[in-house]
């Protein structure tokens, strides 16, 4: 996924009431834009980072700009925006860093489904065996100390949810995958939170041991644009 125009970069003042932030342009100027991700944002939403913003041109909207990346304390470029993870993911299975869901013909977003009222991320259709394939996809911008990618950061009951449905859509004959949209590239393994959401963690290994399959890829990240471009293994230690 490439920006265009190119984002405007700031200095991060202060994130607050979870989707707005306060940012320092470089003449001085300070703006409040939209911050489109629901977590915790942990390790990624320190005063004083390197941000980038991107200018939507809305003349409707009363935040115009939405931040989309983040540079840590450690100089890592991060991607925040959680909207973009469909595009991210599609554009993958594209390039064939999406395991074998290159083999599916079809694509849909946001279909309804499920017992809970659920809205899957992508629906496949028109591949291997006839089976459908459900794929739930999470963004994650969390990292321990050892180099893993955490998700959640914060408690999910929403993701919890999504998990029981997946696994419900394998008891009925379908393919499901949980996709770790991994939007940073310094991580070697995806695992789940359990110190942060032990219910998440304990509900990802009930759906993987019912037959709900794990994938997880990590994106190259600048200013230019994301990528997601390797890979990863995911682990419940």
């Amino acid at each position: 996924m490439t920006f265009d125009p190119p984002l405007i970069e700031g200095v991060l003042l202060r994130r607050y009431k979870r989707f707005l932030a306060d940012v320092q342009l470089p003449d001085g100027s300070i703006i409040t834009a939209h911050t489109p991700n629901t977590g915790s944002m942990l390790g990624c939403c320190d005063p004083g980072s390197r941000v980038w913003l991107r200018d939507t041109g809305s003349a409707t909207r009363k935040y115009p700009h939405t931040w989309e990346l983040v540079e840590t304390l450690n100089g890592v470029p991060v991607g925040i925006n959680t909207s973009i993870v469909n595009t991210l993911v599609i554009e993958a299975i594209g390039q064939r860093f999406a395991g074998d869901l290159s083999a599916y013909r079809t694509i849909r977003q946001e279909v309804r489904y499920g017992q809970e009222n659920s809205r899957i991320d992508l629906l496949l259709t028109d591949g291997p065996g006839g089976r459908d394939c459900y794929v739930e996809i999470k963004n994650v911008t969390a990292r321990d100390d050892a180099g893993f990618a955490m998700f959640p950061d914060a408690v999910s009951v929403r993701g919890t949810k999504h998990l029981r449905e997946l696994a419900a859509m394998v008891a009925v004959g379908h393919r499901a995958v949980i996709f770790f949209c991994v939007q940073r590239g310094d991580v070697h393994t995806v695992r789940p939170a359990d110190e942060i959401d032990p219910a998440y963690g304990r509900a990802l290994r009930e759906a993987l041991a019912s037959g709900v399959e794990a994938l997880a890829c990590a994106a190259t990240v600048g200013p230019q644009g994301v990528v997601l471009d390797r890979p990863l293994p995911v682990v419940c230690p």
